[in-house]
């Protein structure tokens, strides 16, 4: 064991089919030893069977501290779901509160909220959350991300997912910002197509700031979006320039910095190509969502072993999944979060970005 927890990681979240895994799937972990496994809602069917595959995934990767991550943002990104798990409001919700009924009653629900999926993700063995989402809501952007946000005052943005991202390392799971350096004013949804942001770089730093106030969150997850006066070509998930001078540069991030999904249509190329650009351009690790085993070993081969930088960073990451959930009164704090979160009417959009690319490869028989 002492020799296999030295095998070098491969830079890669992938994930898997179904609700238990297979025997293939058990193999591929053991062989590929990626950093991480993403969920999604074809994983999950309760709570019993969603602690036994975490269990199956540590096992399989022999180590506690292998990523296993999801999608629990609330509102229509949630993969924890009724009726096993509570229905968590949207970050849009979350957002609204503060504007119908002040700052503070905004603050306290946007900790509730935190501290309450905390419990939920913990209690199944789940590490990670890819949230909060930092993206700033204009009156164009894409129906995929627009309930996703807290609204578009950036300074209020940055207040809600500072809560956020120190109350998910208080309690153990490991906060990913989303989707650096911002993409809320594309149009383009990203699962389908490149989104271009055509403005000037002075105009995006208002998409930047809460990004930047932030900086210090130990994950974070790339756009891809081309943002021209930076790199004309190459989305910047793919973009050596983008990472380099937007990310790492303006915005500051030092963090673990994951690919958002590379199966997107967004990204062009077969899935290896993809996840070897990703990790040429700057990504600490890349993101596969298609639980298809060949391309999981595709995308592990191609991204190669973490960089020595990106273990340190690494590191940073499993020193804070030792942190417990500690919630005094459960359900008197479920009681409180449901009346401030019920107060506010949701936001009218039958857009449900998940696994969308799953449905898609479904109705083409993929």
């Amino acid at each position: 064991k002492d020799k296999f927890m030295n095998k070098p990681i491969s830079a890669a979240l992938i994930s898997v089919a179904g609700t238990m895994l297979s025997d293939g799937e058990r193999r591929l972990i053991e062989q590929y030893r990626p950093l991480g496994v993403s969920l999604f809602a074809r994983n999950i069917e309760n709570r019993s069977q969603l602690a036994e595959l975490t269990r199956q995934i540590r096992e399989a990767a022999e180590d506690e501290n292998i990523i296993i991550a999801v999608d629990q943002e609330g509102g229509r990104v949630r993969r924890l779901a009724e009726p096993e798990f509570r229905p968590y409001a949207s970050q849009y919700v979350l957002g609204k509160i503060g504007e119908t009924y002040g700052q503070e009653e905004a603050e306290k629900a946007v900790y509730e909220h935190v501290l309450l999926i905390s419990k939920d993700l913990k209690d199944c063995g789940i590490n990670m959350n890819f949230a909060p989402v930092l993206d700033l809501a204009f009156e164009e952007t894409a129906a995929v991300l627009k309930s996703r946000c807290f609204g578009n005052d950036e300074k209020k943005t940055a207040v809600y997912g500072k809560i956020m991202v120190e109350g998910y390392i208080r309690n153990g799971i490991c906060p990913c910002i989303k989707h650096m350096p911002g993409h809320g004013r594309v149009t383009t949804d990203p699962h389908l197509g490149l989104p271009i942001l055509n403005q000037p770089l002075k105009e995006l730093e208002k998409d930047f700031f809460p990004f930047e106030k932030l900086s210090h969150a130990p994950a974070g997850m790339t756009a891809h979006v081309v943002i021209p006066e930076t790199d004309a070509v190459n989305p910047v998930t793919q973009s050596a320039k983008g990472i380099r001078e937007i990310i790492r540069g303006h915005i500051g991030f030092d963090g673990l910095l994951i690919s958002d999904a590379i199966d997107m249509k967004a990204l062009s190329g077969k899935i290896g190509e993809k996840a070897q650009t990703c990790i040429a351009a700057g990504c600490d690790a890349v993101c596969y969502c298609g639980g298809d085993s060949e391309d999981a070993a595709e995308v592990c081969k191609k991204a190669g072993f973490m960089s020595d930088k990106s273990m340190i960073r690494f590191e940073k990451v499993k020193n804070l999944f030792q942190n417990n959930v500690y919630v005094a009164d459960y359900e008197a704090v479920a009681r409180d979060y449901e009346s401030l979160t019920g107060r506010i009417e949701k936001y009218r959009d039958n857009y449900d970005a998940t696994e969308v690319l799953n449905r898609m490869k479904q109705t083409r028989g993929e």
